[in-house]
């Protein structure tokens, strides 16, 4: 079975030693994945002029789906390659808006998915990571 990692050029760094995807055989693995963008601002983070940060929970979850896509094209695959995603959210209180932008790439054809409340992820103004699995023959 052959694999391969990649770390892809022009994207948000990874925060730690791990890669943006890893390819194993037919399987692509995506990492944690936020609305982070290359600069490491995020996606769906404003902060007004008085310091006061709003998040926008469906601003979020678009950023995520399209770096995922993007990542995902890195490898060779699209969202239709997808058969697994695991969805954390900072609060359930962002499901609806989640679910809502969800349905907007995906029908009940698409990934199985999975969705948890966490504590808090790497940052404050992050209140969605997703990370996923595709298949695609090679």
């Amino acid at each position: 079975m052959s694999t391969e990692s990649k770390v892809i050029d022009g994207k948000a760094r990874p925060l730690g030693n791990y890669p943006h995807f890893k390819k194993a055989g037919d399987f692509i693995y995506v990492s944690g994945t936020s609305s982070r963008r290359k600069d490491n601002s995020h996606e769906g983070a404003e902060t007004d002029d008085t310091g006061k940060v709003t998040l926008d929970i469906k601003a979020q979850t678009h950023a995520v789906i399209r770096n995922i896509e993007a990542t995902l094209k890195e490898a060779d695959a699209s969202l239709d390659d997808l058969v697994e995603i695991s969805t954390f959210l900072t609060d359930m209180a962002y499901f609806k808006g989640y679910n809502t932008v969800y349905g907007e790439y995906f029908d009940p054809t698409g990934p199985a998915r999975t969705t948890v409340a966490v504590a808090e992820l790497p940052h404050p103004n992050i209140i969605i990571e997703i990370k996923a699995i595709a298949y695609k023959k090679e």
